[in-house]
């Protein structure tokens, strides 16, 4: 019954920003905790970033922190991540998620926490 449809990727260019977008429908958005998590060719999907119902809680990979920014919009049904700085090694597909419940910070950047998916988008950074 919950979809999530990510748009924004394709090719970028190092250095500039990326901003993705995933729109939910057919559940109740504000009660969910919203993820990106993002695969590298023949590895394992790794936490991007989440979002607690309000916006107000949000958690972000060490690795990416400075460069990376969540927000979310419950009177549209949406969730968006900037990524800034964009770098080769951004290359990736990114996959936006829905959680019903978690529970402290290691299960918001846990993959498993995470009931729905999105198809992901495809996001390139040429060298």
């Amino acid at each position: 019954q919950v979809q999530l449809v990510e748009s924004g990727g394709g090719w970028m260019t190092a250095g500039a920003s990326l901003r993705v977008s995933c729109a939910v429908s057919g559940g109740t958005f504000s009660n969910y905790v919203m993820g990106w998590f993002r695969q590298f060719p023949g590895k394992e999907r790794e936490f991007v970033a989440a979002v607690g119902w309000s916006g107000d809680t949000q958690y972000y990979a060490d690795s990416l922190k400075g460069r990376v920014t969540i927000s979310r919009d419950n009177a549209k049904n949406t969730v968006n991540l900037q990524l800034n700085n964009l770098k080769p090694e951004d290359t990736a597909i990114y996959y936006c998620a829905a959680a019903d419940s978690v529970g402290g910070q290691s299960d918001f950047t846990r993959s498993g926490s995470y009931a729905y998916w999105g198809q992901g988008t495809r996001v390139i950074v040429p060298a």
